[in-house]
């Protein structure tokens, strides 16, 4: 138990030999060297979440995400326990404010920072839900640029094919006609077109002539269209509109477990509209309050130091430095007083040297 405690005052930044000396100040920075230590064990976990995802598909991500981690909740707690360190409570409260607000405001940045790589595992499942819908629409919108492009460079071919095909269906439905027209004729039915007469007579046989021509130019016009078609299928699969399909659902989920940092931040800051480009009220206020969450906990050791009274361990810090400082002043005082004899023993040794010259000569 009293290396915890020692640990902790190692952590608050404080001198321990002065600390020991004042029973009453233990718990305070204890609480003080608590909050720096699980403020960096956040940001560690937070930097190695982050690193994860950078080196994701490397058989060394998870090694280059402790090494990182280790290195980055070091990073903070040294920035943390510097800057409650430095903290002067000796002071009124208004100069204390003034004193730990960059202070302040580099620990909010601190928090945001380390924040956002704890946001993206707490939503992962939804961000995993997003990354399907976006990749989903970015390989519709790939689609769509190729067949759009294939349309441009090549609209003579498929102007072309349509026109066959209006054709064809024109054409079709022209022979269908004629064959009730033929029926009508044969069997005596009276319409505008026959003549009411029942039997294959010179009628029936004319609508049966031009029934047959129609059909062989219908048969010569499906083979040029399908060869048509054919060619337009050569000329997709050499433009690679083929190869481009949607995403299916063992392909999606590769893609969202192999997503980078990058994409998963962009996959969380969606999280916060509709679909329709509205607020999901829901998604913005969890995710908002959760980033100033940990905000406010990168904020603490700060805001505790500020918040504690002010106790014996400040006052006693506060005259040690007036004791250093009077040191130094003394050994200042010494040194000038030094050098300043030694500089009169120089010249009396000199004033000596020249009168003894003087009287020789």
């Amino acid at each position: 138990m009293k290396a915890i405690m020692h640990f902790f005052w190692f952590c608050s930044g404080a001198h321990t030999g002065t600390l020991t000396k004042y029973p009453a100040e233990h718990n305070k920075y204890v609480g003080i060297g608590a909050t720096i230590f699980f403020t960096a064990l956040f940001a560690s976990l937070s930097g190695g979440y982050a690193m994860y995802f950078v080196f994701s598909g490397s058989s060394f991500a998870k090694l280059w995400a402790v090494l990182f981690g280790l290195i980055w909740g070091l990073a903070i707690f040294n920035m943390d326990r510097y800057i409650v360190s430095t903290i002067d409570k000796n002071g009124v409260w208004y100069k204390q404010f003034f004193q730990a607000l960059p202070r302040l405001l580099l620990a909010i940045m601190i928090g945001i920072v380390i924040s956002r790589p704890l946001e993206l595992k707490i939503f992962d499942k939804e961000i995993r839900e997003q990354l399907q819908v976006n990749y989903l629409k970015k390989q519709r919108v790939k689609i769509d640029t190729l067949n759009n492009s294939f349309a441009s460079k090549y609209q003579l071919e498929i102007a072309k094919t349509q026109e066959m095909k209006a054709q064809r269906d024109s054409l079709e439905s022209a022979i269908k006609e004629d064959r009730k027209k033929l029926n009508f004729e044969i069997f005596g039915s009276k319409t505008e077109e026959t003549s009411g007469v029942m039997g294959y007579g010179p009628y029936a046989k004319m609508k049966e002539a031009d029934l047959r021509n129609k059909e062989t130019y219908l048969e010569q016009l499906r083979q040029q269209l399908a060869y048509q078609e054919t060619r337009l299928d050569s000329l997709k699969n050499f433009e690679g509109i083929y190869n481009e399909k949607m995403l299916s659902g063992s392909q999606l989920d590769s893609l969202t477990t192999l997503a980078g940092f990058a994409d998963r931040n962009e996959a969380l800051g969606q999280l916060k509209q509709n679909p329709d480009g509205s607020t999901n009220e829901n998604m913005y206020y969890a995710i908002t309050f959760i980033s100033l969450l940990f905000i406010f906990f990168e904020c603490l050791p700060v805001l505790v130091k500020l918040m504690s009274p002010t106790g014996a361990y400040d006052y006693a810090s506060l005259r040690r430095k007036e004791i250093d400082f009077h040191d130094i002043d003394a050994d200042k005082d010494v040194a000038l007083s030094v050098i300043d004899g030694v500089k009169g023993d120089r010249i009396q040794s000199k004033l000596d040297r020249k009168r003894k010259r003087l009287t020789e000569a």
